[in-house]
């Protein structure tokens, strides 16, 4: 099989028709060093190369992903919470009375007012409070407070696992809770 420059087409050998330019032979050259130069791969080195890299970005990424809690865990902790704080505001509005949502910090738990069951936040989380100075109770335990007019003294309780957080924030004019991620 030949391919003359003046046809677009390829010739068989045996047509009989002839180039007056000079023709090119189609596939890669049985002599001398083109033949290797037209065959396509990878080698041994340029795959350990890739292999290596792909090592090197799983130890520098999975470390990342495993941070003990996943983030629909942390969204659930932190509506439980949000839910609980909206309680003790109808609970304080309902009875005409202030209700106490008390956080402890390191052991992850959390009371709403006289209910004598804690509620338990995931171990994993981080846990930070800000709140007013009158209901800090020490560096670990403090508490939201719930007016009968709906107020609050405002405050916000940060659930975090790493680089990723949800912020629960009460208003303290109004005593809106809200989940912030």
């Amino acid at each position: 099989m030949t391919r003359c420059p003046e046809h677009p087409f390829v010739i068989p050998a045996h047509a009989g028709i002839q180039c007056l330019r000079p023709v090119t032979t189609l596939g890669p050259r049985l002599r001398g060093g083109d033949a290797r130069r037209t065959q396509r791969g990878v080698t041994l080195l340029e795959l350990l190369v890739v292999l290596a890299l792909l090592a090197l970005l799983a130890t520098v990424t999975l470390p990342l992903l495993g941070s003990g809690v996943s983030t629909t865990a942390m969204k659930g902790a932190a509506r439980e919470l949000a839910a609980a704080l909206r309680q003790a505001r109808s609970d304080a509005m309902a009875t005409r009375t202030e209700t106490l949502v008390t956080i402890d910090l390191e052991g992850r738990r959390f009371v709403v007012g006289g209910d004598p069951k804690p509620r338990s936040l995931p171990r994993e989380l981080e846990i930070k409070l800000f709140t007013a100075q009158m209901d800090i109770v020490d560096d670990r335990v403090g508490g939201i407070r719930f007016y009968p007019d709906g107020g609050s003294n405002g405050g916000r309780v940060t659930l975090a696992a790493g680089e990723r957080k949800f912020e629960v924030d009460v208003d303290w004019l109004t005593g809106r809770v809200a989940i912030l991620e």
